[in-house]
């Protein structure tokens, strides 16, 4: 797949259509690190973009860069069109949302929200009126005149946004928002998020190492390695089809039968990636379903995740196999045991094969 893949949606990257961002040729480096290289992306008006990566990929470097908080070494930024690759961040109609929300302590929160408007020198009945029909979009109106300390961190969270998206930007740039909430509340606000996204209608551009959370906001997910993307595709796309060894393994769990055992299996000598969802553990005397390739070997270990339990199956060819069962059933019965022999079994179709 294309490092520049276009997005679903079809716009001309030179004429200016409200809301997109071109990256072309990005690179940027600290002295003698190179954080990023020589990127080439384009997101569409609109879109809902994650860009996901472990820590040190280029991921934040490349948000700060369209922000304009870092200036690019070589490459250019388009906004609508309109190359911004020197233009100073308070001139660009781009808003930023941090993990620390960054509210004012001393303000309320119709104060916090209205903030920019009273910048930009709006009249005090136009940010009234904005104010309140910010806080209603995500529904915290009724927290208006309280003071950001005595709200929950998802509710702050809440209100960065209502502040970034009062001024209406044509893109609006997400730093990890969600890292410092706990899992629950994380997992609320990503429905919430992604809602209010296709209300308000605005190119969301979001940075998250959570796989989980690349996966459930966003229309394309760009994986990042190494100051490169790897991979841009949807979630479905990326997720059941990576196209590299990096993507299979950071996106989720992912079994690797390299090239030698692929093809004793197979036929074809090209390294096959499977998850464990698609791996079907039976006894070891079970026959294999038609069209499938399997592998004997003993339970080593068991993980219980609630969902799901997964098997560390190690197999007499000398590869660990993650096999994943969800727990249907009821609870109580006979359960696969460690040092159990069995065997794994998966449909060559349901892999991807990589290079």
């Amino acid at each position: 797949m294309s490092m520049a893949a276009s997005s679903p949606q079809t716009a001309d990257r030179e004429t200016g259509v409200t809301g997109s961002v071109s990256l072309q040729g990005l690179t940027k480096s600290f002295g003698e690190f190179t954080a990023v290289r020589d990127l080439d992306l384009h997101v569409a008006p609109g879109e809902f973009l994650s860009m996901l990566g472990p820590s040190g990929s280029g991921k934040t470097t490349v948000l700060r860069i369209i922000a304009g908080f870092e200036e690019a070494t070589a490459g250019r930024v388009l906004l609508s069109g309109k190359d911004v690759t020197r233009t100073p961040p308070h001139a660009r109609d781009v808003n930023t949302v941090f993990q620390d929300y960054a509210l004012f302590p001393h303000m309320s929160i119709a104060d916090n929200v209205g903030y920019g408007l009273r910048v930009k020198g709006a009249g005090k009945a136009e940010r009234a009126a904005q104010v309140t029909e910010a806080l209603g979009r995500v529904r915290l109106d009724h927290v208006a005149d309280r003071l950001p300390h005595q709200l929950s961190g998802g509710q702050r969270q809440r209100i960065a946004l209502a502040r970034a998206l009062i001024l209406r930007p044509q893109v609006l740039l997400l730093d990890e928002p969600l890292g410092a909430l706990d899992k629950q509340l994380r997992e609320q606000m990503q429905i919430e998020l992604k809602q209010i996204q296709r209300e308000v209608g605005i190119t969301f551009i979001f940075v998250t190492h959570d796989q989980e959370e690349a996966l459930t906001l966003s229309d394309r997910v760009a994986v990042f390695n190494n100051g490169r993307i790897e991979q841009i595709g949807s979630a479905r796309e990326v997720y059941e089809n990576p196209q590299t060894e990096f993507v299979a393994r950071f996106l989720g769990l992912s079994n690797l039968i390299a090239g030698d055992l692929a093809a004793e299996l197979t036929g074809e000598a090209r390294t096959m990636s499977i998850r464990p969802e698609r791996v079907r553990m039976q006894a070891s005397d079970a026959p294999l379903g038609d069209g499938e390739v399997g592998l004997l070997g003993t339970i080593s270990e068991i993980v219980y995740t609630g969902p799901a339990t997964r098997f560390l199956v190690a197999s007499d060819a000398g590869v660990d196999v993650i096999a994943e069962q969800p727990n249907s059933h009821r609870p109580g019965g006979t359960a696969p045991r460690r040092g159990d022999r069995v065997r794994v079994s998966w449909d060559p179709s349901n892999a991807a094969s990589l290079p």
